[in-house]
């Protein structure tokens, strides 16, 4: 029986550092062997907001199998991407900024070259990972982008493809590095499917052991996030955003066999599909599918984040690491729009007795939702639900799966007073039972309450308490709450309790305990 103590895993909201000033941006210049590119993100921390994104296609893997160098085209434009992301990161004032190299400078002959260029050029010192470093930071990425995930994680790049596990908050023991990027997959394919198809599988039999089955995979990388963009685009998915989308692995098999059948030609200009990434989309559909037949996953959930955020996670203290992804990324997104930034926490407190048991998985959404609660209070009044259950539904949280992000929404767009049947909630609220729904509605409400009654002064709203039963609905105020008129108070509280379902509400002014409704 383990001994080892369970991590402390807050999930409080702190305004004071969230609305610091002084925190540097962070960097990474990743030198892959499609492309390289630079990521500047808000900061070193739990949920980075990506900045800044851009990458230059230097293919420097193209012809390595053939010569075992890296060709003079793709050398030179590496160097020319070095120098102009460093003046980029200079120019937005970055703290910090590291610079990887992957795949293809590790096998060429001229690698040593190109980091010694970088050096002299750019000014850029280049870390070279190996082939085990890279699948571990690709599966700490995973790590700190999902809430506890458990699986095997895959990290698809132009020249190699890295599995490892998530267990939670460590990686595990094993991981393998397989010449399986998109660029040498694309060169099989070019002999015929069959081929590549045969080959492809000879390579993971040999590499990919049988202890790597996990009922959940994680795919991770350019290639398989275009894949999964084109399959949010062909079922009209109502949460486009990548990460956390989640699927059978039967029904994204048979989509990739179709994208490699349909061959990168027929897929230029198709939705979803970008021209950059039509030319390797086949390989790496091809690739997941083989994957997937060798681990035989009961579903697939695709990550946005991945050896960068891995990187990144890497390098913070214990103590951050534990911090929620989402209550983090929802307070720093939440909190500088607020009016009173400090009432996100007084509503976090005040709402912490409404469901009784709660998990806490639904702790952190409800927590969530309390610092998101004053995004959208510069829209017009009329537009403020729908806009702001239209944003949620799409902003790059982490941390959290496509139901979450429906739940988040559309809690917030009961805050505002939006309608149960708003027809612009469909199809994605389509993704919560209607248990979920309505507990979405008795937050949004309560909150929504919270706000009218107390004018979002965190002291006057602690001064009050809510008290949820199914036949009645009661709020305790004290009398400056109640003076000098409750009507509207009255409207916000008959709301939540037809949330509730109670058929009574209450108003008691606590000093004098006179029931006045």
């Amino acid at each position: 029986m383990s001994t080892q103590k369970e991590p402390h895993r807050p999930l409080d909201l702190d305004p004071a550092r969230v609305l610091r000033a002084d925190r540097p941006h962070y960097a990474i210049i990743d030198i892959g062997s499609n492309s390289v590119r630079l990521m500047v993100y808000d900061e070193l921390g739990r949920a980075p907001l990506p900045r800044f994104n851009e990458k230059s296609l230097a293919r420097l893997a193209e012809g390595l199998a053939e010569t075992g160098a890296i060709a003079p085209d793709g050398f030179r434009r590496t160097v020319e991407a070095a120098r102009r992301f460093r003046a980029i990161a200079e120019a937005m004032g970055v703290g910090k900024l590291d610079v990887t190299a992957t795949e293809a400078i590790r096998r060429a002959s001229n690698g040593p070259d190109l980091v010694a260029a970088i050096a002299a050029e750019a000014g850029l010192q280049v870390r070279i990972l190996s082939g085990a470093e890279e699948a571990r930071y690709a599966a700490l990425g995973v790590i700190s982008g999902f809430f506890r995930p458990v699986g095997a994680v895959g990290d698809m790049g132009g020249g190699s493809l890295e599995i490892a596990e998530a267990i939670d908050d460590h990686v595990g023991e094993a991981s393998v590095s397989l010449p399986l990027g998109a660029l040498p997959v694309e060169a099989l394919l070019a002999q015929g499917y069959e081929i590549a198809k045969r080959r492809v599988d000879e390579i993971l039999r040999a590499g990919v052991k049988a202890s790597f089955a996990r009922p959940v995979f994680y795919p991770v990388g350019g290639g398989w996030r275009a894949l999964a963009k084109a399959h949010i685009e062909a079922v009209g998915a109502p949460v486009r955003a990548v990460h956390g989308y989640a699927v059978e692995t039967s029904v994204i098999r048979a989509f990739a066999k179709s994208i490699v059948r349909a061959g990168a030609a027929k897929l230029v200009g198709a939705p979803g599909v970008s021209t950059r990434r039509a030319r390797t989309l086949p390989a790496a559909a091809l690739t997941l599918d083989r994957v997937l037949k060798r681990l035989a996953p009961d579903k697939v959930i695709f990550s946005a984040l991945g050896l960068r955020e891995g990187l990144l996670y890497s390098q913070l203290e214990e103590s951050e690491r534990y911090l929620d992804p989402l209550v983090e990324g929802a307070q720093f997104i939440g909190l500088p729009f607020a009016r009173v930034p400090a009432f996100a926490p007084a509503l976090a407190a005040w709402t912490a007795d409404l469901f009784p048991r709660e998990t806490p998985g639904e702790k952190r959404l409800r927590v969530a939702v309390c610092a998101l609660s004053d995004i959208a209070w510069r829209d017009a009044v009329d537009l403020r639900a729908e806009e702001s259950f239209r944003r949620l539904l799409q902003f790059p949280f982490i941390g959290v799966d496509h139901p979450e992000r429906v739940f988040l929404a559309a809690a917030v767009h009961a805050r505002y007073a939006g309608r149960a049947d708003a027809p612009w909630l469909q199809p994605a609220i389509g993704l919560l039972d209607p248990a979920l729904q309505r507990r979405a509605q008795i937050l949004g409400r309560a909150i929504l309450l919270g706000y009218r009654f107390s004018g979002a002064v965190p002291a006057m709203l602690m001064s009050a308490s809510l008290r949820l039963d199914p036949e009645c609905v009661r709020l305790e105020v004290s009398p400056a709450a109640r003076a000098p008129d409750s009507e509207v108070v009255v409207d916000r509280l008959r709301w939540l309790a037809a949330a509730v379902g109670a058929k009574r509400t209450e108003i008691v002014v606590r000093e004098e305990k006179e029931r006045l409704r």
